[in-house]
């Protein structure tokens, strides 16, 4: 969606040398883009077109420093591969609870910089839960040195969360300490077929009344996007009957004998009865568990099989995902007849990728529309238009539509006092605007 032309790539090796960069570039009031692993799906690590601006490429920023698994933290740098930093915590008996589709390219900087959520959300928290400390260059070449592995700190404002989800646009982040948890002792997958979105809430609402502690993740797909994948993706089978939508859901727990099988079957069979689940499969192996999770995680790819679509990444409070389901569905039915709507995602938190397959998405105007049926929805319902992959360039000016006034000037002013020759990542977050600089 985005071509950029760089001026220079620059590749340091240090915070040290991001902060010579960042002190050349501040004085010369060259643009400074920060790009991590290339997965931003709001074109938040393209540069502008004209060529004036820099990409600054955390990728030699790789090491990691530190697993503790007595403190239960990881200290690393903001290039190591999500997926990396995961196997150096598995390999001290240590869980690092996020996990993305994009984990084996994206790079800690990066999904820290997004906030990014992903499907252990609903009981790890996002990104930015995770997150103990920072290391940050500011645009001026100061470095904060915030890396500590204190789960205590009450010492003045809590920058870290500042430069969270910030997208490069106040500060490179160039290392960051990290929560970690046990490794699991029990875990068990489960894929239901359910006859609505509001029996796949109830089944919500059951689990989490049962075990709360143990609920890791509750995905929701439909059975449109379902069918995509099975049509699209060699290799997929469906396990269990045809059914309106699916569920997939994992439970995990540190406690050896917590017999997570048994209380599961338990509450499936109670959710067969009581009409919240129609069929169920539950994994026998670690092979069958990466098999029901491939039915979610090849979601994006068998849509981007399909050809064109808008992607529409939207969160309402919880109690109202079957209503946002229903609406956003009639409204888009209404407007654009014949388009396949694919929602999936992630139910526990409320965030659900409502996007819409359709060979008219492929022109920009038509996408916009689209985009905008299904957030006038999202609108009503209180919810937000950006759940989890950010604002980057694509969607600054529904930024200034949705938290106007005070709260947008607010951003700004933090944006000016850390930025004020805005060069870190220009026209990101938001937006292009003249007046401010």
């Amino acid at each position: 969606m985005f071509h950029g032309r760089a001026r220079a790539v620059v590749r340091p090796g240090s915070a040290e040398e991001v902060a010579t960069v960042m002190r050349l570039c501040n004085a010369s009031g060259t643009g400074v883009v920060p790009q991590g692993g290339n997965t931003s799906m709001v074109g938040g690590a393209t540069p502008s077109a004209d060529g004036t601006q820099i990409v600054l490429s955390l990728a030699r920023l790789n090491r990691i420093r530190l697993v503790d698994p007595l403190d239960l933290t990881i200290t690393l740098e903001a290039g190591v591969p999500l997926k990396t930093a995961q196997e150096a915590a598995a390999a001290q008996g240590c869980l690092l609870p996020l996990s993305i589709s994009s984990e084996g390219s994206a790079t800690i900087g990066g999904v820290l910089a997004t906030n990014a959520g992903g499907n252990a959300t609903l009981r790890y928290g996002n990104a930015r839960d995770l997150l103990l400390g920072l290391e940050i260059v500011l645009a001026d070449g100061q470095v904060i040195d915030g890396l500590r592995r204190l789960r205590k700190d009450n010492t003045g404002y809590c920058l870290r969360q500042l430069f969270a989800g910030s997208e490069g646009t106040l500060g490179v982040i160039t290392a960051a300490v990290l929560k970690l948890q046990r490794q699991p002792a029990e875990t068990e997958v489960a894929f239901c077929s359910v006859p609505s979105p509001d029996a796949a809430l109830a089944l919500l609402a059951r689990l989490q009344a049962a075990d709360p502690a143990a609920l890791s993740a509750f995905e929701y797909i439909s059975h449109s996007a379902m069918q995509l994948v099975l049509d699209l993706v060699a290799g997929t089978t469906l396990p269990i009957a045809p059914a309106p939508a699916y569920v997939l859901l994992e439970l995990t727990t540190p406690r050896r004998g917590a017999n997570l099988r048994a209380a599961l079957e338990q509450n499936l069979s109670d959710a067969i009865e009581a009409g919240e689940v129609s069929d169920a499969t539950l994994a026998e192996s670690l092979a069958q568990r990466q098999a029901l999770w491939r039915l979610r995680e090849d979601q994006s790819e068998a849509q981007k099989r399909a050809g064109a679509s808008v992607k529409n990444d939207i969160s309402v409070p919880v109690s109202l995902v079957p209503a946002l389901l229903r609406d956003a569905t009639a409204a888009v039915s209404a407007a654009f007849p014949d388009a396949l709507i694919t929602p999936f995602g992630h139910l526990g938190d409320g965030n659900i990728h409502f996007n819409i397959v359709d060979p008219r998405a492929a022109d920009p105007a038509v996408a916009e529309a689209m985009m905008h049926v299904v957030n006038d929805v999202v609108r009503t319902l209180g919810g937000s238009f950006s759940a989890e992959h950010g604002i980057g360039q694509l969607k600054p000016v529904l930024l200034r539509e949705w938290r106007g006034g005070a709260e947008i000037e607010t951003m700004w002013r933090v944006k000016k006092a850390l930025d004020p020759k805005g060069i870190l990542n220009p026209g990101k977050v938001l937006g292009k605007d003249a007046v401010r600089f």
